[in-house]
């Protein structure tokens, strides 16, 4: 009688064998992976090997080609072999170092060369591992116009060399200060040269006494000329020379018995001491070098950093600005140095100076609350074409400026941490509130959407983004809707949101793209529904949808949320941490939507800009203009050359108009 073996020791072995190929496909191809990562290894120590001791800069990528790290170095091949000459474990250098795939290096003439060319490249690449400083913002100006009766205004952008520019000033606030101060002691005046030639009568800055009326013949003196040179001179801070003059002008009026012109100046000189004595700076010390300074102190606390920047210009202390950095922990744990460990406030502080003077003005003196790396001096001078002194242990009046800068830093660092903790705490509560399941709290993405018109004319709809516990301005969308029956909001709201999710609907089906974690619609039901069709046509989760609708009596702090995916409404509370979070993001909507629909409809009824506004158009070239043109519409519609065949119309103003209206 013959056996037979049980299918279920069939079904076993053939099992067993399964998992033995499986294993074995694994082993080798873990075998693979290991003889590929040691041949790679082997090909960047070769490489290594080739450098040459010369100073130059180094990039690592990896296999993304992304750049994780930007170094430099006086010696090439010493410093970048010391990351594959030791074993770094599990640390953050052991982490890029693991991950590097490629690099390139870059040789250059000097130290000096290096750092910019390292910080150059740090700006465009945005390394992972490199501290980062972002600062898009220019800085602003007091500007003196090149006129006959020059005027002084606030300025921020390209520098025009016909005009006389002050500063920079690290805030906007710091130069309406100096102009207020313009205005009392010097009297200059701040209107719109549309303004000031059609002028009749002085204004009411000439009535209070903070114009002298240039716009009318009483004020076409030459004491408006004089009085021009003491404010340019004050802003250059030569003040004793300003004083000096005021006093000799005073006298003057004073022996010839015009005492009422005699009293005016007193009491400039008078306003133009209180100032003086309101200043940090005394006057004494604010000669030669000290004119012109800039301050900065680091903190280092909790992963984060600050640097702040206080500014002395013309003798005057303007004010602080900090400065935040990306990238603190990553970068200061893999900076090498194979003398010294450098603090992680040296570094930050050097990466600073670094990178805001590649396309800042550098002062003749740097006081630093750090000693930061000699050569630095060297690149900002060559950068700048001039000498530049950086001071880490200053004395007298520069140790006053560096405690206070100090001072400044320390608490712009804790009320960040502070900010941003209480931003985590309000992202949790929303994702607790709502059950939403995050994986990443940090990553948290919501998009919230608004309309807003007036009566139907100029429908926009804004589109803002809260991410990383922070509105991110920079995603900030407002799309035109059109083809629509004025104020219908709901047609308004699928509209917007067809156009924002269709494309990326589908790059998330791909793998390629991602959508936010929560949709907020600000309305209740209605919008709600209309946001629900929408996303039923595109495929996409209708959870993620959700309207804040106002409460009884459309109070603040009543609102509740309304889902598209048939949930109960919920109401937060009125001090819950999530409303809080809403409510700053909806009314952040509300607002860029609104500042959007005033813009188009200011446009829609004016044609643009407004022709008034256009130094050198006065009603004479502005009849002509419109009589020739058909209106603004037509005027914006015309070419350069159109315009200047106008009587009156020079080439240089038919520029200044067309750029005006585009």
């Amino acid at each position: 009688m013959s056996s037979t073996t049980p299918p279920s020791a069939d079904a076993g072995a053939q099992f067993l064998a399964e998992r033995a190929a499986i294993e074995a496909a694994e082993r080798q191809s873990a075998i693979e992976l290991e003889a590929a990562a040691r041949e790679q290894r082997e090909r960047l120590v070769a490489e290594v090997n080739a450098l040459p001791a010369l100073p130059g800069v180094y990039r690592y990528f990896d296999a993304k080609d992304d750049v994780l790290y930007v170094g430099k170095a006086k010696d090439l091949k010493r410093r970048v072999s010391s990351y594959f000459q030791k074993n770094h474990g599990g640390s953050r250098i052991g982490m890029m170092v693991a991950r590097i795939a490629r690099m390139e290096t870059t040789v250059v003439r000097t130290e000096a060369e290096a750092l910019l060319l390292e910080n150059n490249l740090i700006k465009t690449l945005n390394p992972r591992f490199n501290i980062l400083f972002r600062d898009d913002k220019s800085y602003p100006y007091l500007k003196i116009t090149s006129h006959a009766y020059p005027r002084m205004t606030y300025y921020r952008g390209a520098v025009d060399k016909r005009h006389q520019y002050f500063g920079p000033f690290p805030s906007a606030w710091a130069v309406k200060e100096s102009i207020q101060l313009m205005q009392k002691v010097f009297r200059l005046r701040t209107c719109e040269d549309s303004v000031f030639n059609n002028r009749s009568r002085p204004c009411l800055l000439h009535q209070i006494k903070r114009c002298s009326g240039p716009c009318v013949p009483a004020g076409q003196t030459g004491e408006y000329a004089r009085d021009v040179r003491s404010a340019e001179a004050f802003l250059r801070g030569e003040t004793d020379e300003v004083m000096a003059s005021l006093q000799l002008q005073m006298g003057a009026y004073a022996e010839r018995f015009e005492y009422e012109l005699a009293a005016e100046v007193r009491n400039q000189i008078q306003a133009l001491s209180k100032v003086l004595q309101q200043q940090v700076v005394e006057e004494s010390s604010a000669t030669g070098r000290d004119r012109d300074v800039d301050i900065l102190a680091v903190k280092v606390q909790g992963g984060k950093a600050c640097v702040n920047l206080a500014m002395v210009r013309g003798g005057r202390h303007l004010g602080d600005r900090a400065f935040f950095p990306k990238h603190v922990d990553d970068a200061t744990a893999v900076r090498l140095d194979d003398e010294d460990a450098l603090s992680p406030e040296r570094q930050v502080l050097e990466a600073f100076m670094a990178q805001h003077y590649l396309a800042a003005p550098v002062p003749g003196l740097i006081v630093v609350s750090e000693a930061v790396d000699a050569g630095l001096a060297e690149a900002l001078g060559a950068q700048g074409g001039s000498r530049v002194t950086v001071q880490a242990q200053p004395r007298g009046q520069r140790r006053i400026w560096l405690e206070m800068c100090v001072k400044g830093g320390e608490l712009a660092l804790a009320r960040l941490l502070a900010e941003e903790g209480s931003q985590q705490a309000r992202t949790r509560a929303l994702i607790e509130a709502l059950d939403l399941s995050v994986t990443e709290i940090d990553n948290f993405r919501i998009e919230c959407f608004d309309i807003s018109h007036t009566a139907g004319e100029a429908t926009m709809a804004s589109c803002v983004v809260f991410e990383g516990h922070q509105m991110q301005s920079s995603q900030y969308r407002r799309y035109n809707i059109e083809g629509i029956t004025g104020g219908d909001d709901y047609a308004a709201m699928r509209q917007v949101l067809t156009r924002r999710y269709s494309k990326m609907a589908e790059a998330a089906q791909l793998g390629t793209g991602r959508l936010p974690d929560l949709v907020l619609v600000d309305g209740g039901r209605g919008q709600v529904s209309m946001a629900r069709e929408v996303f039923v046509e595109l495929g996409l989760d209708l959870g993620l949808i959700a309207g804040v609708e106002k409460g009884e009596g459309r109070k603040v702090g009543l609102e509740e949320l309304v889902f598209a995916d048939g949930r109960e409404k919920v109401y937060l509370g009125r001090d819950s941490a999530a409303l809080m979070l809403i409510a700053q993001i909806r009314d952040e909507a509300h607002r860029f939507a609104i500042t959007g629909m005033r813009a188009k409809r200011a446009a829609t009824r004016t044609g643009g800009s407004r022709l008034e506004d256009v130094p050198g158009v006065g009603p004479k070239k502005r009849a002509q203009l419109l009589q020739r043109f058909g209106g603004v519409r037509g005027v914006a519609g015309a070419s350069v050359d159109e315009l200047a065949s106008v009587k009156g119309v020079s080439r240089e103003l038919a520029e200044e108009i067309y750029r005006a209206l585009h």
